[in-house]
């Protein structure tokens, strides 16, 4: 079967996109992890089917390179924002967007008839232990956890997916390849979880490196910034609705959270090209 695909990124963290407003893919999970491996395939973080939605301007579906299937990425809503734009899929500037955890509502910024930058209403983010999910008798905000023999303060955050933020003094030096999966796989989060180690430069700036359920390691984290900049500011390293920048990987994002831990994103959506992909079920 032949499939035609955009591949775009949202700084760096890169996703392989499907026109899917009229039909959805048969096999995503499989398609995902046929596509997504590095150096054999096309390579990407995993696959996004931009769908029709019957409550949204559009629904998103996101797939992992293992298959599974992640309830929300920041940086892929951005380039499904320009995609929709770009493609002339949708004429607003403002639009709203279905995914696993809620609809999200965008805010495209526009030069020269192309898509530049998004700014993503994300919603308010929790720390109650039922909601993120993590077993735990309270909120766990610099929470000490041992991992693999080794005690590290823990926050541990839900914004639409679960996340655990732990602050380090150095990010550059961390050999996540080696510790990523014992965090990925502590039993006390029940669906898996997102690890952000976290560097504090000041008040308004944070070094980040990101290991993604299913995925690993990746450039950048949307979900994973906004995460981050609420455990920043539970615990005084930053403050509310102050915009701190993340400066990731694959580029920087702005964070904003206020007083009740609404959050907004903002950061660059790219198109890199256009392809056809011959999958085989």
């Amino acid at each position: 079967m032949e499939l035609k695909f955009t591949k775009m990124h949202g700084i760096g963290n890169d996703y392989i996109y499907f026109n899917c407003l009229e039909k959805e893919l048969d096999d995503p999970n499989g398609l995902s992890m046929a596509m997504s491996p590095r150096h054999f395939s096309v390579g990407a973080d995993g696959i996004v089917m931009i769908c029709h939605s019957d409550i949204a301007d559009a629904k998103m579906r996101m797939f992992n390179l293992d298959g599974s299937e992640g309830k929300m990425c920041g940086n892929a809503i951005r380039c499904v924002g320009k995609y929709l734009y770009d493609n002339k899929l949708n004429e607003k500037t403002n639009l709203s967007i279905e995914t696993l955890s809620g609809t999200k509502y965008l805010t495209l910024n526009v030069v020269n008839n192309k898509v530049a930058s998004v700014m993503v209403d994300m919603g308010t983010a929790t720390l109650e232990p039922k909601e993120v999910p993590v077993i735990a008798n309270e909120k766990m905000i610099s929470t000490p956890v041992m991992v693999k023999g080794k005690e590290y303060k823990m926050t541990a955050v839900s914004v639409g997916n679960p996340h655990s933020i732990i602050f380090v003094d150095d990010v550059d030096s961390l050999e996540l390849d080696k510790i990523g999966s014992d965090f990925e796989n502590l039993a006390i989060f029940p669906e898996r979880v997102n690890t952000e180690f976290v560097r504090v430069i000041d008040r308004q700036n944070l070094q980040m490196r990101v290991w993604e359920r299913g995925s690993g390691e990746t450039y950048a984290c949307g979900t994973g910034s906004c995460a981050t900049v609420v455990a920043a500011v539970v615990n005084g390293y930053c403050d509310y609705d102050t915009p701190v920048i993340v400066h990731l990987i694959g580029g920087n994002l702005k964070i904003t959270v206020t007083k009740d831990l609404h959050m907004f994103m903002e950061g660059t959506a790219t198109k890199v090209y256009e392809g056809v992909y011959n999958y085989e079920y």
